[in-house]
């Protein structure tokens, strides 16, 4: 089969950033060191870009699970350019595509099923969908976003001026331009473009599914770290209007840190959450997949199988009976009316909750 002709723009854009940061970064900081300023400008830039993307692109733009003020849109247009990685509004389209498509070879811009290579960059190398550029159908309410808009009309000059002018401005104030640029400039470029492209790539491959296996996004947690909270990707592919990637509090997600930080400060409003019952449920789903799978195989298996279902319909009914009596409780609360019968009727529903959730752990680890 002939491969679509290569965009050599985007082929030495890659290629000439990478082989500058294995080749002169290292030499320049051999010959003439590094200081703390390039290190934490690095830094600084670094999350400052990356998360313009998974803040701004993504989570803002692409999936709408918030609502930012003016500022921190301009700022996200701006980082946005800092990382180069197109525009706001040919971004989004492009990954909501993805999300329409996931794993559809023909149609989703970077299949998982494509390769490792083709997802994390081969993908922007050729042009393989070509009748897709300047169609922006998907993205109808991007357009009436007047920064979207400003900074998908001066892309050009806003990349210019964030990767080369930024850098620059902040050696001169240094007294280092060069050291500067090649560390806060290059390095941070080539490692902000590879651990977003992790995203589409690594996470696609790398990690468990606990709420789907419909497509291949994974969870994994140590991918997290190097794509600003972006590594609860099974999770964020069924519940992909949520604001936060990493639901507990223990998961690694400056991305929802951020947001939630600016909705505190009054800078996002409308932030939208899966409700826990959804969620709980579609891990129930997995877990009873994948352990029917494994009784399938034993010898007594129709009395096994009659087993699990019978505590599954009953840890489904009481995840049910629960988060319906909490929703009772909430409402109560929100109408400022005491309702001490709700409350202890929630807790007592609770205790069964867990209880049950432990009967169902033992029992589908019996047939591990």
């Amino acid at each position: 089969m002939k491969k679509p002709p290569l965009i050599w723009t985007n082929v030495l854009l890659f290629a000439v950033t990478f082989l500058g940061a294995i080749i002169l970064v290292p030499w320049y900081g051999i010959t003439y060191g590094y200081g703390f300023a390039e290190w934490f400008a690095f830094i600084v830039l670094a999350f400052a870009s990356g998360l313009s993307i998974t803040a701004g692109y993504h989570r803002l733009w692409s999936h709408r699970t918030y609502k930012a003020h003016w500022s921190m849109r301009f700022l996200f247009a701006l980082g946005g350019a800092l990382a180069l990685q197109n525009s706001a509004l040919h971004w989004s389209s492009d990954h909501r595509i993805h999300h329409k498509h996931v794993d559809d070879n023909d149609k989703d811009p970077y299949s998982a099923n494509m390769g490792f290579w083709y997802s994390h960059i081969g993908w922007m190398l050729r042009e393989y969908q070509a009748q897709r550029y300047h169609d922006y159908k998907n993205v109808r309410d991007l357009q009436n976003d007047k920064i979207v808009m400003w900074q998908h009309k001066y892309y050009l000059p806003l990349l210019l001026i964030m990767n080369f002018g930024l850098p620059a401005l902040l050696g001169w104030l240094n007294g280092d331009v060069w050291a500067m640029l090649l560390m806060a400039g290059l390095l941070r470029l080539v490692v902000v473009h590879h651990c977003t492209f992790f995203i589409n790539s690594l996470a696609h491959i790398w990690g468990s599914q606990p709420y789907t296996d419909k497509n291949t996004a994974r969870d994994n947690g140590i991918l997290a770290v190097f794509t600003y909270g972006e590594g609860y990707h099974n999770f964020h592919h069924i519940f992909e209007n949520d604001y936060r990637n990493g639901i507990n509090w223990w998961h690694y997600d400056p991305t929802k840190w951020l947001i939630n930080t600016m909705a505190w400060m009054g800078l996002a409003t409308q932030l939208r959450v899966t409700p826990q019952e959804r969620i709980e449920s579609a891990k129930l789903q997995m877990q009873l997949k994948r352990t029917r799978g494994r009784v399938e195989q034993l010898a007594n298996r129709e009395e096994a199988l009659e087993k699990l279902h019978a505590e599954y319909e009953l840890l489904k009914r009481h995840i049910s009976e629960y988060y319906q009596a909490h929703k009772e409780l909430l409402d109560a609360k929100r109408k400022q009316l005491s309702n001490q019968q709700l409350l202890q009727k929630v807790e007592q529903l609770k205790q069964d909750l867990i209880a049950h959730k432990k009967n169902w752990k033992l029992l589908t680890a019996s047939y591990a």
